[in-house]
């Protein structure tokens, strides 16, 4: 049921924002060096690494950390990666890890191939079994300001209300918290 809601969602999503999808994809190639889209190495369902599609925010040769690793992430942006990550118009092309079947609409955020950490955790406590999303329980308390213990608190407490209507509620105060750009990094 989830896959024929996340499929049925995906593709009127990109009927829907196709528009904007060719707009940002202007706008990143002309204000910008290198390619339109970024693909982050992610970790997946039962820890399987898949690539996943981002509009480029950061300038060619950022290293491939967690933005709050880097010592000043803002040297790293490109012209317009501030306001693509404040609007998260550079999550859009997450559609297509969807459609593939690497993503959810909702799940656990995928972590970054070398999070060790947060891998590990989220493995001690079973979250590595679900299906990653776009957006997630943890997305909505606190995002990027989330310690790793607490995301995976978060993660797991996903794990054990997972539903339909669960979902519906988070991608609803996904919606609020986009449009309040409320915990969404610089």
């Amino acid at each position: 049921m989830k896959r024929v809601f996340d499929l049925i969602l995906a593709v009127s999503a990109t009927v829907i924002l196709g528009l904007p999808l060719v707009l940002v994809t202007l706008l990143v190639k002309l204000t910008s060096d290198g390619p339109v889209l970024y693909w982050s190495d992610r970790v997946g369902r039962d820890n399987r690494i898949f690539r996943m599609p981002k509009f480029r925010t950061m300038r060619v040769g950022t290293p491939a950390v967690a933005t709050h690793l880097l010592a000043d992430p803002a040297l790293h942006l490109t012209r317009v990666g501030g306001f693509l990550r404040k609007s998260s118009l550079d999550e859009l092309p997450q559609l297509w890890s969807i459609l593939k079947g690497d993503m959810s609409f909702v799940g656990p955020r995928p972590a970054l191939f070398n999070q060790d950490d947060l891998i590990e955790l989220r493995t001690q406590y079973g979250v590595h079994a679900l299906v990653p999303g776009l957006t997630g329980w943890a997305q909505v308390n606190g995002r990027d300001e989330l310690p790793i213990p607490a995301k995976v608190s978060l993660d797991v407490e996903y794990l054990q209300r997972c539903s339909l209507g669960f979902d519906l509620l988070i991608m609803w105060r996904t919606v609020i918290k986009i449009l309040a750009r409320d915990g969404v990094s610089h």
